[in-house]
């Protein structure tokens, strides 16, 4: 049961003030902590999620994995069973996190990726150059270390316990598909589920510009190559 296990949901946000309030409130009540980062913002994304009673942490240092790194170090002494990882933008559907969970607990998986490939996507809710870049790093994955995955989506959970195996390191676009691979190379049992999926509140700050789409996309593959030099 879902009651049995501590779960927290780790949120990193930049400037996501019209979205962070409708993400926190379809959070299911049974979570634990909600534990917002602020990475940067200079709007009021971090006074209204203080004002929604979560725990936010400020991380000044720009960069996804340096976000939900700071995440991490706050919870380390807490004891949690699961963490999930959210997005702030209200693209994914939070209410759907039991979904996510409960290859977890019925079914004592590690690891789950909520996959929006497979799941039911918005029309225009990932662009053409997110769709293939996630296709083109999980075939990778699959090529090198035989896992089989569909996308590389943050919405996902993870034992707690898994989680401190894979030493996660990468502090800015490489952070999922990092902790993909790892997970791939510690054989941790993994599993996707179908996710819904809508266009986010506001403009994405990988996807939305070419500029972050090179440099997400040069990221991910640096990890996936270096990774397979490392073996």
């Amino acid at each position: 049961m879902i009651s049995d296990f501590k779960i927290a949901v780790i949120i990193p946000v930049y400037n996501e003030e019209e979205s962070i309030s409708k993400v926190i409130q379809d959070i299911p009540k049974y979570v634990d902590e909600i534990i917002v980062v602020n990475n940067g913002s200079t709007d009021k994304t971090a006074a209204i999620a203080k004002y929604l009673n979560v725990t936010v942490l400020d991380e000044p240092e720009k960069g996804y994995g340096s976000a939900c790194i700071k995440g991490l170090d706050y919870i380390e002494a807490k004891k949690f069973d699961v963490i999930s990882f959210l997005d702030g933008d209200y693209s994914d559907y939070p209410d759907e996190l039991g979904m996510i969970l409960q290859p977890i607990i019925e079914s004592n998986y590690d690891m789950v990726i909520g996959s929006r490939i497979i799941g039911n996507r918005e029309k225009g809710s990932m662009l053409p150059q997110a769709v293939f870049g996630n296709w083109l790093s999980t075939f990778l994955i699959k090529l090198f270390w035989e896992y089989k995955f569909t996308d590389l989506g943050p919405f996902r959970a993870i034992k707690y316990s898994s989680l401190l195996k894979l030493n996660m390191r990468d502090r800015n676009f490489g952070w999922t598909v990092e902790m993909q691979i790892k997970a791939a190379k510690h054989k941790l049992k993994c599993t996707e589920v179908p996710v819904s999926y809508r266009k986010r509140i506001g403009q994405s700050k990988v996807t939305g510009t070419f500029k972050g789409t090179v440099k997400a996309s040069i990221k991910i593959l640096y990890l996936i190559f270096t990774s397979v030099l490392k073996e």
